[in-house]
């Protein structure tokens, strides 16, 4: 996977300069708070390009404060032209269509619609330090806001394999009320000894509120390079909620450049996903940074600097278990993801996320891949991955905190025979990534069953821990950048369909100082 290409907040100054469009049934639509998008000449047919009149639409219902319905039973052609509609009161899509063309587009990087506060956000003056945990911050503000925070002297996140680069900024995103005190939920993450960007996103009070809509994009054909393609519904504004909206994918061929998501979460707080079928896409080959042929991570699912975003009865159209569709969701920067009653093909945290949950849901062939800090917790839930966590080795395989697994059914490979190990990552000691590397601190694993029936010959049951360096085999291995390991492992009520009991690791030297508690 390649480094994912973070949308800066609000770059589209040339896509907002909407002409205004002022219909003859003006006084109607505002006496009935409603504007529909045949108000502004939208046919619905399925050929005619309708953005012009989706622009418009919302664009006078943002500037009277309307809400937006689409046409029921419509299918609105989007065709390449560089366009933007901006959602900024509760939008209805109904039973509408909207047929998305990728196939010839202007700009790969203007979304399709663009959720935004109405409110600017602005820089801050007089942070110019701050430490990990720290309670409050010296500012004033109007009302609770969003700060992001940056050290461009600092790089963290310094990739390591096929995708390395040279890091990226150190970086934090925290919740703050209107006198500074810092949401403890979602605290600050780091210490930063110099501050050389600071700003204040304001929060939204009001929910703003999205339903419907059957979307299909025309995948494009381009080139199968790191273009990432960003004609989507992009989230930036807090406190909203998206529910019953559905994406398909048409025209995949065998080449194409990658998605950063047609539901892009990215600068905001409090987002709820709801109710919503979404499409892995097809996977292609580029050659990586490295040098070496790698598959392209393509999203239909993104989330980057947001704090507290679930995704609730959720699912894809496509089957979670085949390889040949990309693992739908990434993540960057993030706080408090959950997935409840979700039917997905992965979960995943590239640059760090401090605390997830998922919950009573099913994941896929590729699984739960993270890196973090603070506490993962995997309840109620099938997992059909090679293992139920991996820890991202390309950043260190890092989580400084706790895993706890409650209650969860573990299918190894969705049932393909393999050696199966239920933590899994790789850190040789020898990479520098920005920052010192922890695998959990504690693991409880309480009420598993591990469905391992279909083992190879060879098998010798299911381990804690994978083999996270083949060469640290004794006490003559170094460590130039040590990789601190768990400390306690708690295990209650873990079963084996094989028979086989579960074991340490094949690695055994590495973990021999983890302490093991049976109940």
């Amino acid at each position: 996977m390649k480094y994912l290409f973070i949308l800066p907040l609000l770059a589209f100054s040339a896509v907002l300069a909407q002409a205004q469009t002022f219909p003859e049934n003006a006084a109607e639509m505002k006496a009935s708070g409603l504007v529909r998008y045949s108000d502004f000449g939208a046919k619905g047919d399925g050929k005619k390009d309708d953005m012009e009149a989706i622009t418009a639409a919302h664009a006078f219902a943002n500037e009277h404060g309307l809400k937006v319905k689409a046409d029921p039973a419509r299918n609105y052609y989007i065709g390449g032209k560089e366009r933007t509609a901006i959602i900024q009161t509760d939008t209805d899509f109904g039973t509408a269509c909207f047929t998305i063309d990728d196939t010839d587009v202007e700009n790969r990087n203007a979304p399709v619609f663009l959720v935004k506060s109405n409110q600017e956000p602005h820089k801050l003056e007089g942070i110019t330090s701050l430490k990990r945990n720290q309670k409050k911050v010296d500012i004033k503000l109007p009302q609770p806001a969003l700060i992001t925070v940056t050290n461009s002297s600092v790089k963290h996140y310094i990739r390591f394999g096929p995708n390395q680069n040279s890091g990226a900024a150190q970086t934090d995103i925290f919740l703050v009320d209107k006198d500074g005190n810092v949401d403890a939920n979602a605290p600050i993450i780091w210490d930063f000894d110099q501050i050389t960007d600071a700003r204040a996103l304001p929060i939204d009070e009001k929910t703003l509120t999205i339903t419907g809509g059957v979307f299909t994009t025309i995948a494009n054909r381009e080139d199968s390079k790191y273009n990432y393609y960003q004609r989507n519904l992009s989230i930036q504004r807090s406190n909203v909620v998206l529910d019953g909206l559905e994406h398909r994918i048409t025209g995949e061929g065998d080449h194409g450049a990658p998605y950063s998501g047609f539901v892009n979460i990215s600068n905001c707080t409090d987002v709820l996903v709801k109710n919503t079928i979404l499409t892995g896409h097809k996977t292609y080959r580029t050659i990586g940074s490295a040098g070496d042929p790698v598959s392209m991570g393509t999203y239909d699912l993104l989330v980057n600097r947001a704090l507290n975003v679930s995704f609730i009865n959720c699912s894809q159209t496509n089957d979670i278990d085949d390889p040949t569709y990309w693992g739908i969701m990434g993540s960057n920067y993030s706080k408090n993801l959950l997935f409840d009653s979700c039917t997905f093909s992965r979960f995943d945290a590239h640059m760090g996320v401090a605390n997830a949950t998922i919950r009573n849901s099913t994941l896929g062939h590729m699984g739960i891949n993270a890196i973090g800090s603070g506490t993962f917790t995997v309840e109620n839930s099938e997992i059909r991955g090679r293992s139920i966590v991996n820890l991202r080795s390309d950043y260190g395989s890092t989580w400084e905190g706790k895993l706890i697994i409650r209650d969860c059914t573990f299918v190894p490979s969705g049932g393909k025979p393999v050696s199966a190990a239920l933590i899994n990552g790789y850190n040789s000691g020898q990479h520098d990534f920005g920052y010192a590397c922890y695998m959990p601190e504690k693991i409880t694993i309480e009420n598993l069953r591990i469905d391992d029936s279909n083992h190879p010959a060879d098998y010798q049951g299911p381990a804690i821990f994978g083999n996270f360096n083949s060469e640290n085999l004794s006490g003559s291995y170094q460590e130039q950048f040590p990789y601190l390991k768990t400390k306690q492992v708690t295990l209650k009520n873990v079963t084996t369909s094989s028979g086989k009991e579960l074991r340490m690791s094949d690695n055994e030297f590495m973990f021999r100082k983890v302490r093991v508690e049976k109940f």
